[in-house]
């Protein structure tokens, strides 16, 4: 009896470990101070661009790894149909690597520094590959 009651403890000491390693984690929660805000692009949109037709990018919903600098998975966050994403992040520094298509649409990582107490705001461009 005595090693069955152990047993059904062993549970409950796994998630407070798991607990407790997730409380030293970068990703914070939703309404977080500080982390990294943008838009996803996808351009350009047309082989031409002129003054009187400038066919701007579009917004992009896209798949995002946030890595630590030294290279570990935070997460992986989807930008909206509007392109718009938000992470709240503990201060420090980040990569965002974008999910790219084969072979287009294409975008490459970015560094991110994210400080106390503020939104750094991104822009992540994807190529479409029209020229």
């Amino acid at each position: 009896m005595r090693f069955r009651r152990n047993y059904r403890l062993w549970p409950c000491v796994m998630v407070l470990f798991t607990l407790a390693a997730c409380s030293e984690d970068d990703l914070l929660e939703p309404g977080a101070a500080q982390g990294i805000e943008g838009i996803v692009l996808l351009g350009p949109q047309c082989p031409v661009q002129t003054l009187e037709d400038p066919c701007p990018d579009l917004p992009y919903e896209a798949w995002i790894d946030v890595r630590s600098a030294a290279g570990e998975s935070v997460t992986r966050i989807r930008s909206g149909e509007d392109g718009r994403f938000r992470i709240g992040l503990r201060p420090g520094q980040y990569v965002l690597d974008p999910e790219s298509g084969d072979p287009f649409p294409v975008a490459g990582e970015q560094d991110v520094e994210v400080g106390a107490g503020a939104y750094v705001e991104v822009v992540v461009s994807f190529d479409t590959g029209i020229r």
